[in-house]
């Protein structure tokens, strides 16, 4: 996974699982450099006035974050783990495709930094946020329980 070039988009739509596989999201872009995906607007992801729920934003940055620094990371023995999200809404959005690009700001051996942008169909900003997140070695345990990376299919 150490390639710049290399796009691990088509794999991660295969094998992801969890929040990913059940809202929809479809990666377009991986690599060490950037990440983009794709989410289309269900109703289950609104909230009471009809708009797209906060949090769902906050859930895309938080995966196009730990995607791409993962990418940065498991070539080195180590998984991520998000410690601090802050993302901004901008725009409300009722329907449509929500357009995620994200980039690094920082991929250090402790820690890693990255932007993200989501964007509505008519291209306009919608939301932006920032992730860091915590390297740890692949044997870490959180909670109580070693780490692994879980897929459908395993």
């Amino acid at each position: 996974m150490a390639d710049d070039v290399e796009n691990f988009a088509e794999m991660l739509n295969a094998t992801h699982d969890g929040w990913v596989h059940a809202n929809g999201v479809v990666f377009t872009r991986v690599n060490r450099s950037s990440v983009e995906m794709e989410m289309p607007v269900r109703p289950d992801h609104l909230q009471a006035y009809g708009l797209v729920h906060g949090g769902v934003y906050a859930a895309l940055t938080e995966t196009a974050a730990s995607v791409g620094a993962a990418v940065h990371a498991i070539p080195k023995g180590q998984l991520v783990v998000g410690l601090e999200n802050h993302t901004t809404f901008l725009k409300a959005v009722r329907s449509g495709t929500l357009r995620v690009s994200g980039r690094p700001v920082v991929n250090g051996k402790r820690s890693a930094v990255w932007d993200v942008d989501i964007r509505g169909d008519e291209g306009a900003l919608v939301a932006t946020g920032r992730v860091r997140l915590l390297c740890v070695e692949g044997t870490a345990s959180i909670a109580g329980e070693k780490l692994e990376v879980r897929t459908r299919g395993a």
